[in-house]
């Protein structure tokens, strides 16, 4: 966008000057009017030459966080519920955005409005910010009036969503140090342990055992061929990436991940509350069932249960009940199809998945409160072979030396 150097004064009368990107002079004068100032002189001129200081304020510019958007949806709301309007609004939450990456993103919403676009579609021009659901779900409130109801409920989604993501985080960095602490200890080991023993075991001149062997044999592939180990290990990584990254990864990734023993209960649970949720937020906000069907598979972080998702969007669609597509995707529980059922005849299918998403909150809240302890014992097992190995690979010769020693 081109830029534009101002004169304007605020409302002191104290002359103001500078420098605004907008997309034309009008849109230029509504930023300046937006702020309190009147224009006095615009004109056209060259974006400002970048010197140090401003390439590094780029360079280390913070990106827009979830809980950015979050605040702007609950700050939206209550503009909206006073009777602000938006344009004076968004004006104010740009003069007032902490980020300065944020207030951009306000700021060309802005100029979006006020070049005729809706919110939903100014949204649409920042995919990065707003994702899918999001963007639905504006655009069900500008048609049905009621924006400012669907903005709290996004700030409420949008909490819940960040707590469940906190909440998983804080139970997996216990067992995630403790793996990377014994990944190191075998590297520490296999490099600078192992090859001091070697000098003494060439001393015995003797048949060593093969727990023993194998431990050299793989310290000495551990040195010597170092590069070969940790290019493969990249080389996985970024296989496995890459393949995760089709449709059909994407897919068997997903599905392998709710089988995982400890792990693949709390991603089933947690990702099952947040359909329930996003599917009684829709659904209160007067979305049909079968856009709201298409608008929560957006929101499912996987792939195969959004696809468990649309089918049901497709049979309802068919003319089927919620409960037997329900029934026909399998991945509710008989507690859930009760709950579907009485909901559905109840005519209060909302009020129930809000429910449904409780439950499900409630118990992968137990299920993260008891994670450490679950995965404990697997821990302890796995620490345990690995000092039995070293064990017998390293102290077994001595111990054989000992007993030969003794005898003599």
């Amino acid at each position: 966008m081109p830029f534009f150097a101002y004169k304007a004064r605020n409302g002191k009368g104290e002359l103001l000057q500078g420098v605004l990107e907008a997309a034309d002079q009008g849109a230029c004068a509504d930023q300046l009017m937006g702020t309190g100032a009147t224009p006095v002189e615009i004109t056209a001129t060259r974006q400002p030459a970048s010197d140090v200081e401003g390439i590094w304020a780029r360079l280390t510019e913070k990106a827009v966080t979830p809980l950015d958007v979050q605040l702007f949806s609950r700050q939206m709301y209550t503009l909206l519920k006073s009777g602000v309007p938006i344009m004076r609004g968004l004006a104010g939450l740009q003069e007032s955005a902490i980020s300065k990456s944020f207030g951009k993103v306000i700021r060309d919403l802005r100029e979006s409005l006020d070049a005729g676009r809706e919110l939903s579609a100014a949204m649409r021009r920042h995919p990065g910010v707003f994702n899918n659901f999001y963007l639905s779900m504006v655009r069900v409130g500008e048609m049905t009036g009621r924006l400012d109801e669907v903005m709290l409920r996004l700030f409420e989604h949008l909490e819940f969503d960040r707590e469940m993501r906190s909440r998983v985080k804080s139970a997996v960095r216990y067992p995630m140090f403790v793996v990377i602490a014994m990944v190191a200890a075998m590297i520490i080991v296999n490099v600078f342990v192992i090859p001091q023993f070697v000098k003494v075991f060439e001393s015995f001149n003797a048949e060593l055992p093969l727990m023993t062997r194998l431990l050299i044999a793989g310290s000495n592939f551990t040195i010597n061929y170092w590069y070969l180990l940790l290019g493969g290990a990249v080389g996985v990584f970024f296989g496995i990436r890459g393949w995760m990254n089709t449709v059909e990864g994407r897919l068997k990734w997903d599905r392998w991940k709710l089988r995982l023993p400890v792990a693949g209960k709390i991603v089933h649970k947690a990702t099952m509350a947040r359909f329930a949720r996003s599917f009684s937020l829709a659904a209160r906000s007067g979305v049909p069932i079968v856009q709201a069907l298409t608008v929560v598979s957006q929101t499912v972080d996987n792939a195969y249960l959004s696809q468990r998702v649309e089918a049901m969007r497709d049979s309802v669609e068919r003319g089927e009940s919620i409960l037997r597509t329900a029934v026909t995707a399998g991945i509710f529980t008989p507690i859930v199809l009760q709950m579907i059922a009485v909901g559905e005849e109840s005519g209060s299918l909302d009020d129930l998945m809000d429910e449904i998403a409780q439950m499900y909150e409630r118990e992968v809240d137990y299920e993260l409160k008891t994670l450490a302890s679950q995965i404990e014992p697997i821990l302890i097992a796995f620490l345990g072979a690995m000092v039995l190995v070293l064990a017998l690979g390293i102290f077994l010769p001595i111990w054989d030396l000992g007993r030969v020693a003794l005898r003599k």
